[in-house]
């Protein structure tokens, strides 16, 4: 066996496909996106994006069902979206292994929300395993599918960001493959839904034998320290690595199985030591369990928090009493710097024709255009969840605000803004959307999608065409705008807001960093000095390549001096963005022509 430096997701990858997976399913989500990318480099696998995660979860249900080993990656608010099929695929039980992972985001670095995914585990009666580096990512996804044959049930893997980005040296296997399972048809098995009061029991009997599994799991193991101190330690996942770190000295006991606890283990080492610290990030996910066990020697959220990432540092400190649990107010300052969309990336027109229409409700969504809600934009008045716009500015709509707009991203639209858009026509809405087609799911990495016309390994297949969609939906107006032309926007949004009906506006821009855009030449702009007012207008469309100049202007005696306006052009893309809001047109291209030419 070899050696190679991997990241958590790279060697979940890898682990899928030394387990012999036949297919993978997912959509694309920070920080799972990578898993699915990488596995789709290995020709064994059939992986594939989907337009949402309950979607990928199913198909991959679908496969391990019709007999191969089947994988459904994905970040922790897609499982809220799979969430449907997943406490119910446990009831029938799977054919050949199937996994689900969880990619969870303690601190929301990229999310909108720090939900803690394990208790699905509890909710939906399926075993969960979290390793704690990228060699156990690796080994862990083998692990889960042969404990995922072995009872006939669908596994949980739960991992973190950190674990997911981290990169470790992973020693490699090789590839082993199953031959495909026959499918019995048999109905009392897999048609759930008439014979679910007849899996009930059978499901309880068979969580019941996986906590006897779980206590002779290998990866829950007790681990020596160095004696000095008088208490021990209980821990899971990336947090083991953390505790470990800052606490030499006591026994720890490494659960690698979280769901069903290994009871006996727990309660044998708990009654050796006076007390016992419950080490984990996020929720007292170990801790309720424990304590529900009658377990009274146990410390845990009453001194770590249940807030962010419990990162090394932050063990040490509310181990030692420094900070209370929830104070972070000797956290290491840094330098303040906000997130900024790309240079030359078409949503600044989009939110700079919006601006410009005084009296409406901006509903947003999940994407990069998300930033649309801070400054120097501030847009967007609502965003929550992917495709909650559409059906959030109906309800606005429905409590008496007529000028309510939805704005969503070309990749989310198809994710899950179709289902509220034909709501609002099946309900005689008004709802005027905005779908913002970058031609791309831009957050997450550029992954295709079904408005690109490519899959997810570049190859030419059928591309939605978003105007006969929402024809087909019933919309009655739908324009196209080109998103570096805020008056085209504009116009288009003013003439929606008046159609009785829904209406859609599609503004259309490539996102700057898909091959196309990065292809094309780059023709920088630049600001005729003698000519600007320092109007600011450029300013306001937040590109990062636009700068204030040293050079002042002043209208007359009585006004105070403005900054005019500079533009890198190391930096500068030429999108005409800033070009098409400067009212005395002095911003033009470096090599003096057209803007078309």
């Amino acid at each position: 066996m070899t050696k190679q430096l991997m990241s958590g997701d790279q060697a979940i990858a890898r682990g899928a496909w030394e387990a012999g997976v036949v297919f993978a399913s997912s959509y694309p989500g920070t920080p799972a996106t990578e898993i699915l990318e990488s596995l789709s480099h290995y020709q064994d696998v059939k992986a594939q994006w989907a337009v949402n995660e309950k979607v990928a979860f199913d198909e991959a249900m679908g496969a391990a069902i019709a007999g191969v080993r089947a994988f459904a990656p994905m970040k922790h608010v897609g499982l809220n979206v799979a969430a449907d099929s997943f406490m119910v695929f446990p009831y029938g039980g799977t054919n050949a292994g199937f996994v689900v992972l969880s990619a969870d985001d303690p601190g929301t670095h990229s999310s909108q929300n720090e939900q803690d995914n394990r208790y699905f585990a509890k909710f939906g009666k399926v075993p969960l395993l979290e390793p704690s580096d990228t060699q156990e990512a690796k080994d862990f996804v083998k692990l889960a599918f042969d404990i995922s044959e072995q009872f006939e049930s669908p596994v949980m893997i739960r991992v973190t960001l950190r674990l997911a980005h981290t990169k470790g040296m992973v020693e490699v296997g090789e590839r082993k493959t199953y031959p495909k399972k026959p499918f019995v048809k048999d109905n009392l098995k897999w048609v759930v839904p008439p014979f679910a009061k007849a899996h009930r029991g059978p499901l309880e009997n068979k969580l019941h034998a996986l906590e006897q599994f779980s206590e002779m799991f290998p990866e829950n193991k007790i681990e020596k320290g160095t004696g000095k101190v008088e208490y021990g330690v209980i821990t899971s996942g990336v947090i083991y690595q953390y505790a470990r770190e800052v606490l030499p000295d006591p026994d720890f006991l490494k659960l690698g199985m979280t769901y069903p606890l290994p009871k006996k283990m727990i309660l044998d080492f708990c009654a050796r030591y006076p007390q016992v610290y419950i080490i984990e990030e996020s929720e007292p996910f170990l801790e309720e369990q424990i304590r529900f066990w009658g377990v009274q020697n146990v410390i845990g959220k009453q001194v770590f928090t249940n807030m962010g990432e419990l990162l090394p540092e932050l063990i040490d400190q509310q181990m030692s009493g420094h900070i209370a649990p929830n104070d972070f107010s000797k956290e290491i300052g840094i330098p303040v710097r906000p997130p900024m969309l790309c240079i030359g990336c078409p949503h600044r027109g989009t939110f700079t024709a919006l601006n410009r229409i005084k009296g409406i409700t901006v509903n947003g969504d999940i994407g990069c255009y998300t930033l649309g809600g801070l400054p120097p934009y501030n847009t967007m008045n609502t965003s929550f969840e992917m495709g909650g716009s559409i059906a959030h500015a109906f309800g606005f709509e429905s409590a008496g605000e007529p000028r309510a707009v939805a704005i969503i991203g070309d990749s989310t639209f198809l994710h899950s803004g179709i289902p509220p858009l034909l709501d609002a026509v099946y309900n005689n809405g008004k709802t005027t959307v905005v779908i913002m087609d970058n031609a791309t799911t831009g957050m997450t990495g550029q992954e295709n999608h079904p408005g690109t016309g490519k899959d997810m390994h570049g190859k030419a297949t059928k591309r939605v065409n978003y105007e006969e969609l929402c024809r087909a939906l019933g919309v009655g107006f739908i324009k196209h705008a080109s998103a570096f032309n805020p008056g085209e926007v504009e116009a288009a949004v003013r003439e929606a807001i008046q159609w009785d009906g829904p209406s859609v506006v599609i503004s259309e821009g490539p996102c700057v960093l898909i091959p196309e855009s990065k292809a094309a030449p780059k023709i920088a702009f630049t600001v005729v000095a003698e000519e600007c007012i320092a109007c600011g207008l450029c300013f306001h469309t937040g590109c990062p390549a636009i700068l204030e100049s040293s050079e002042t202007y002043r209208a007359s005696e009585h006004q105070k001096a403005r900054p005019k306006a500079i533009i890198d052009p190391e930096v500068c893309v030429g999108c005409t963005l800033c070009a098409t809001v400067c009212p005395p047109e002095c911003i033009v291209r470096v090599d003096g022509k057209p803007w078309g030419a």
